[in-house]
């Protein structure tokens, strides 16, 4: 099947943000959208309130009356199980005066509490208790006093989304392509993956988008991670340093509703099934075995997908999953044009052996932690573009072109950044 470029596939369009242009062909992307406040107040109404957003994986909260507290787009949200054990989700506020109903981080409680006037939901949201009931005038409904949530709730292979719009297409129809690299990551456990304990939470000074557009960029990995990889290359690997060599397999593609996903075979280890020399020679028999049980499972096509293809994925707006040395949920909300929060997590097979674990926690954090060899890169870059627009302020414009008249870009051109900004332009201009 021949595959047609970008430049004959898709029409050209000149917006306040974005100039998708032919002849020559040129992307660019007008500055003032990561530093204007009215263009991040549409972004929360146009896309925050109109998307699927990621909330938790079902691994989190797995009894009955589990939950945890956390902000969902900038909402505080309770994300549980009801006694029955079904995943619900609430918004974190009392339906009598609005105060948080929970101000735990995580627990198992069969009741929701709030501490003002102590008001009492259940897990299921019904509100179930309250002083001096008798006081309400006739007429008043308990059941009118439920806690409220996301008009959705959907799941897909235990990753679990709201939408605050009861019309909202559903998840498995949204996701789109995203699907095939959600299950390539499920399949990696015979018995279910799970989130590890702990997570990873800090602040960027910088643009949401810029996070969005970074975390599948594979064009500035070579000279921001070079300690990495050199630190790699210095523990056995073969690692050339230059694009061309080291990704094997390198593409990139639109996955629909501007989800994204560039895809490679890299040089570094995978604890899921791919050992390197870096790894340490004790760690083979375990990652080995790794590979066996995939075999075993899946068959020997399917066991070598899952092991050696990786994958940096954005679904569209805020989630990011990175299949790589580790794998990485990732998701990001902005506080300000210039500011944003991170939320990240670990995925491992839920299976894996105390040796497995230990192997995979220290390839995540060598690369993906906040304190290791490349996250830390990572945010600096993006805090250094935002500092760098206060020098051409309304006028500047960042380009984004490079692959767009190839049929097959690598994963180190840009056509996943330009996917993220025409689905950005369609909403964010659509809301105008």
């Amino acid at each position: 099947m021949t595959v047609l470029p970008e430049t004959e596939r898709i029409p050209p369009r000149t917006t306040r943000y974005v100039r998708d242009e032919r002849s020559p062909n040129a992307f660019l992307v007008h500055r003032s959208a990561f530093v204007d406040d009215d263009v991040l107040d549409r972004e929360r109404t146009a896309i925050f309130e109109r998307c699927w957003i990621y909330v938790g994986h079902e691994s989190e909260i797995p009894n009955p009356n589990d939950f945890v507290a956390r902000a969902v787009a900038g909402r505080p949200v309770l994300f549980c199980r009801d006694g029955d054990g079904r995943v619900r989700v609430w918004f974190n506020a009392c339906t009598h005066r609005g105060a948080e109903v929970c101000r735990e981080r995580r627990g198992n409680h069969r009741r929701f509490r709030c501490f003002y006037h102590s008001w009492s939901f259940a897990t299921d949201g019904r509100l179930v208790s309250m002083p001096d009931e008798d006081a309400y005038p006739e007429g008043f409904d308990k059941a009118a006093h439920n806690l409220r949530g996301p008009a959705r709730v959907e799941a897909y292979r235990g990753f679990v989304f709201c939408n605050l719009r009861a019309g909202a297409e559903p998840l498995e129809e949204y996701l789109a392509g995203a699907t095939y690299y959600l299950d390539l990551t499920a399949d990696q456990s015979a018995a279910g993956m799970a989130v590890t304990p702990g997570s990873h939470e800090y602040s960027i000074k910088a643009n949401w988008k810029l996070l969005a557009e970074n975390s599948s960029d594979g064009y500035h990995a070579i000279p921001v991670h070079k300690t990495y990889l050199d630190v790699q290359r210095s523990r056995g690997d073969q690692i050339a340093g230059n694009t061309s060599s080291d990704w094997k397999r390198s593409h990139a593609y639109d996955l629909g509703n501007g989800h994204t996903v560039t895809v490679k075979e890299a040089p570094w280890g995978r604890p899921i099934a791919r050992w390197k020399p870096s790894m340490g020679e004790a760690t083979r028999p375990v990652v080995e075995a790794s590979y066996q049980r995939l075999v075993e499972t899946h068959g020997a096509e399917r066991a070598a997908e899952i092991a050696n293809l990786d994958f940096n994925m954005l679904i569209f707006p805020n989630l990011v999953i990175n299949n790589i040395m580790a794998v990485i949920i990732r998701t990001f909300y902005p506080l300000r044009p210039g500011l944003l929060h991170v939320n990240a997590w670990s995925l491992a097979p839920a299976e894996e052996t105390p040796e497995a674990r230990r192997v995979r926690n220290e390839s995540f954090l060598s690369f993906l932690g906040p304190a290791g060899l490349a996250t830390p890169d990572d945010n600096e870059a993006l805090e250094s573009c935002h500092r760098g627009y206060a020098s051409d302020p309304g006028a500047g414009w960042s380009d984004v072109s490079r692959g767009m008249d190839k049929p097959d870009p690598p994963n180190y051109d840009e056509l996943q950044m330009r996917t993220f900004w025409r689905r950005w332009d369609d909403l964010v201009e659509g809301e105008a």
